[in-house]
């Protein structure tokens, strides 16, 4: 009877108390995740034409061109991420729903779309916002994806899955499961927030090629990044998150693929 007694006293452990690993951790993971995955993802891709013995020029050409290419290498890349951060978890002996990875709800596509209903303005605005205070902020710079605009057929389905469905399952799982809940662990809320979306949007900075760094890129993802974190902490999962980013990507991948393509 005393032993019931005592443990209705006893506070239940929030989720953030389960966290096994803290703020320095969490960063240094995910920075090693992420490099690691683009470089043993180019490694792996880069095997097919070993075999095939073809010529550096052959090599080269088919890296930056094929469809294929770029599929198994997102797709070998992304896998690498989340097993690594998957063996972590169970290395620190937690559980995936720590991060979020629980039963998910109906509700959560209503929070999805609420999120985008939030994330278009706020990004519009800080874009004009940014451009209106920053003199000579380029905010016309073109994103290289990888992905040829004129694609269509059956290498269309591998664009959209690459494209939609990877990156938004995998990096809502590696940003705003794993990171920021390391982050919020012994850190106040607001820097465990700013820090996820600048680790976050830093690698997009780099993804306008030959034209320097994609400022509109990085203001994009630092903005979509809060909206995403908004969506975490008021479901406690990660799917509306995953949706909300799924049909970001999805809007944007219309526009490149299916729209130009009329």
């Amino acid at each position: 009877m005393s032993e019931e007694i005592s443990n209705k006293h006893k506070p239940s452990l929030t989720v953030t108390d389960q966290i096994n690993w803290g703020p320095g951790l969490a960063v240094l993971v995910t920075v090693v995740v992420f490099v690691l995955a683009e470089y043993l993802g180019a490694q792996i891709t880069v095997i097919y034409p070993v075999i095939k013995h073809w010529t550096s020029s052959q090599t080269t050409n088919w890296l930056n061109n094929s469809i294929y290419a770029q599929f198994f290498y997102t797709l070998i890349a992304e896998a690498i991420t989340f097993g690594v951060i998957w063996l972590f978890i169970k290395w620190r002996k937690d559980k995936l729903s720590v991060i979020g990875l629980v039963k998910p709800k109906l509700q959560d596509i209503a929070y999805a779309l609420t999120g985008l209903a939030i994330y278009f303005p706020a990004y519009i605005a800080a874009v004009f916002g940014l451009s209106s205070l920053i003199h000579g902020l380029n905010i016309n710079q073109q994103q290289q994806i990888g992905f040829s605009q004129s694609t269509t057929g059956w290498p269309l389905v591998l664009v959209f899955i690459s494209l939609v469905v990877l990156p938004p399952i995998v990096e809502e799982i590696l940003f705003r499961g794993f990171l920021y809940s390391g982050l919020k662990k012994s850190l106040p809320k607001i820097w465990a927030v700013l820090l996820t979306c600048t680790i976050f949007a830093a690698p997009h900075l780099l993804e306008g090629g030959s034209s320097g760094l994609l400022w509109v890129a990085g203001i994009d993802t630092f903005i979509l990044s809060l909206v995403l974190i908004w969506l975490r902490e008021k479901t406690g999962r990660l799917y509306a998150s995953m949706g909300l980013h799924a049909l970001k990507n999805f809007i944007a991948f219309a526009s490149l693929f299916l729209l130009h393509a009329h």
